[in-house]
C-alpha cells in the first residue's frame, strides 16, 4: 500500500501489525512539538477519557463519525447504530473497512443526498474547518446533512489561556489572527502531511457563529484547560 502523504495511515498499520511504532510527531506554528502515541488511537470505551463517553451517550440513530482514524469510537457506536465512517487517510479508512466498519475517504463537502441523525466531530474534530472565517460554511455543510431533530455532537479548546499573565488579564493581539488558528504537520518516519490550518474556537464565538447559522449550542462538559463538548441542533 501506497502510504505517501499519510502517516497516519502508515503509523496505524505498524501498530495492528504488532511492530514497534514510534509515536506520531504533531509539529505546530505556534506551539512545541507534540506527540500522539498510536496505541492512544486505538483506546476502548473503558480507556476514553470522561468527554469522549459522555459525546458517545448522545449519539443516536444514524451516525456520521467524522476523522475517525482507527475507528475507535466508530466500533463502540456500530455494536448499536447505522454508522459511516470517514477520514481523509486512505490507510485509516483501508483498516476501518478490514474491521467491519463502513468506511470512505472523502469529507464532510463529498457527502451528498444521505443525512444523519448524529454527526460526531471528536478530538477538536470543529477544527477542521481551518479558520473561523470558514467555519460558518463547515456548520452550513454540517446543517444540511443533518436531519431534523438531529444533533452534531464536537469538542474544542479556547487558546485564550496560553495568553494569560500571571494576574490574569490576556496579551491577545486584536488586530492579528484570530488566537485559535493554528498551522500543523504530522510525521511518522519519513511520511509527513504538509502543513494543514486547523481551529481550536472559544465557546461564545461558536456560539455566536453556530446561531447565525441557524444553529442551537449547547454546552454538554467542560474539562481541564478549556477543553469543551457542545451539541449543536436546528433551531
Amino acid at each position: 500500500m501506497d502510504f505517501a502523504n499519510d502517516p497516519v495511515g502508515l503509523a496505524l498499520y505498524d501498530y495492528e501489525a504488532g511492530k514497534k511504532t514510534e509515536s506520531i510527531l504533531v509539529t505546530s506554528d505556534l506551539c512545541d512539538d507534540d506527540e500522539i502515541p498510536v496505541a492512544h488511537l486505538f483506546r476502548s470505551f473503558d480507556e476514553m477519557p470522561e468527554l469522549e463517553k459522555i459525546a458517545l451517550s448522545f449519539c443516536k440513530g444514524k451516525i456520521l463519525d467524522v476523522g475517525a482514524g482507527a475507528g475507535c469510537h466508530s466500533i463502540y457506536l456500530s455494536k448499536k447504530f447505522d454508522t459511516l465512517s470517514i477520514d481523509i487517510s486512505q490507510g485509516a479508512v483501508n483498516l476501518m473497512n478490514q474491521k467491519g466498519l463502513n468506511a470512505q475517504r472523502k469529507t464532510i463537502f463529498e457527502i451528498e443526498n444521505e443525512k444523519f441523525d448524529t454527526i460526531l466531530l471528536l478530538m477538536n474534530g470543529i477544527g477542521l474547518a481551518g479558520s473561523i472565517e470558514k467555519l460558518p460554511a463547515f456548520l452550513m455543510q454540517l446543517k444540511k446533512i443533518l436531519n431534523d431533530g438531529g444533533k452534531i455532537i464536537c469538542d474544542s479548546t479556547d487558546l485564550s489561556y496560553l495568553y494569560a499573565d500571571d494576574d490574569g488579564s490576556f496579551m491577545i493581539d486584536l488586530n492579528a489572527k484570530y488566537y485559535g488558528e493554528m498551522q500543523f504537520n504530522m510525521i511518522y518516519q519519513k511520511e509527513e502531511t504538509g502543513w494543514f490550518d486547523w481551529l481550536y474556537i472559544d465557546g461564545d464565538n461558536l456560539t455566536d457563529i453556530a446561531n447565525r447559522c441557524g444553529l442551537k449550542c449547547t454546552l454538554l462538559f467542560e474539562g481541564d484547560t478549556n477543553h469543551y463538548l457542545v451539541s449543536l441542533e436546528h433551531q
